[in-house]
């Protein structure tokens, strides 16, 4: 068994240390290619220095939309692939922080801001990368109320203390800012003993995966509205040691969005139209698995996707139009990814 700080010093080795480029890690939980990328999203990714681009041991892309003129915060950003890719996205007007715990991501992370910065044809670089706890922003000096969007990409899942991290979000957000990130879970409360291990914990991105159920507890204590599940994928555990060490466990890749919106944000049944005006959406924009908006096409939504639309980045993006009181739009409400992924086995 292994004790927290034993867990993270393993990790901060595993991924600062062990892995020289992205074909040595254990696993291919966390190495694969987004899917169905929009065109100015996969340009932006051809323009990473390729060293930065060998160095990343991430599962995707995580990119939200509706990005020019935003402030991104990127934690566990490594390599800064995803940092760059969204500095690009984000503008000369947005800007992107990445931090990250170990000191040899950062320092290649750190090497190619000047690069990135003559490629995109910036006057000034908009990104900038601290090494610290994705635990404690404070510490590295990332301000109350500051953030637009906070992303990250399979990181969470390596920390001992989740909560604190989803506090820390939480409060470095501007208020109608977003938390979208990806993560692992799994559909049981997982045995102690798989808890503790620390190879499962870090070269294989298991032993910290979060019960599904527990995210929403979490989001509800802090002050989030409730997760939507954006996508999600099984993960197919092939070793046999492997899967002896987490019995009948199942895992899953899944991207949640969390917005942190006012308390007193009005809240009603209304009827909203999509203008087609986010960049790489324009026919239709997908909030969620069960929200999508086509361009032009009037759609009911419950109070909660009222007070998303109209107190965050998107507000400008749509048509509010009178409250209704005869819809019965779909509510946000806790979603199992993992009856998602078997009825769409079957």
């Amino acid at each position: 068994m292994s004790s927290c700080s034993e867990i993270t010093d393993s990790v901060k080795k595993y991924y600062g240390k062990t892995l020289q480029k992205s074909n040595d890690l254990q696993t291919t939980a966390c190495n694969r290619q987004a899917l169905c990328m929009p065109k100015h999203v996969q340009e932006s990714l051809k323009l990473i220095h390729d060293e930065v681009v060998s160095k990343y041991y991430g599962c995707g892309l995580v990119v939200p939309e509706h990005l020019e003129g935003m402030k991104v915060l990127d934690l566990g950003s490594g390599s800064g692939r995803d940092c760059y890719a969204l500095a690009k996205l984000v503008g000369e007007s947005g800007f992107v922080t990445g931090i990250d715990m170990t000191d040899e991501q950062i320092e290649v992370s750190k090497k190619y801001i000047e690069y990135h910065r003559n490629v995109f044809k910036y006057q000034q670089p908009n990104t900038k990368f601290v090494t610290g706890f994705i635990e404690n922003l404070k510490e590295v000096g990332i301000q109350d109320d500051s953030i637009d969007i906070v992303v990250s990409n399979c990181v969470i899942n390596l920390c001992k203390d989740k909560k604190r991290i989803f506090e820390e979000a939480y409060r470095v957000l501007k208020y109608g800012g977003e938390l979208y990130f990806s993560d692992m879970y799994t559909d049981r409360q997982q045995p102690k003993e798989v808890r503790t291990d620390e190879v499962l914990w870090g070269k294989f991105c298991l032993g910290g995966a979060l019960h599904w159920k527990t995210l929403y507890e979490l989001a509800n204590d802090i002050g989030f509205e409730v997760p939507q599940l954006v996508t999600c994928r099984m993960i197919e555990i092939l070793k046999p040691e492997l899967k002896k060490a987490v019995g009948n466990a199942k895992y899953a890749s899944v991207v949640f969005r969390l917005f942190k919106i006012p308390k007193d944000a009005k809240r009603e049944i209304s009827q909203v139209v999509y203008k087609g005006s986010v960049t790489g959406c324009e026919k239709e924009l997908k909030l969620d698995q069960h929200t999508t908006f086509r361009k032009g096409i009037p759609v009911a939504v419950s109070g909660s996707t009222f007070a998303i639309l109209q107190n965050s980045r998107f507000r400008d993006d749509f048509l509010f139009e009178k409250p209704l009181t005869s819809a019965t739009p779909h509510e946000v409400m806790k979603v199992n990814p993992f009856e998602i992924l078997e009825k769409a086995e079957s």
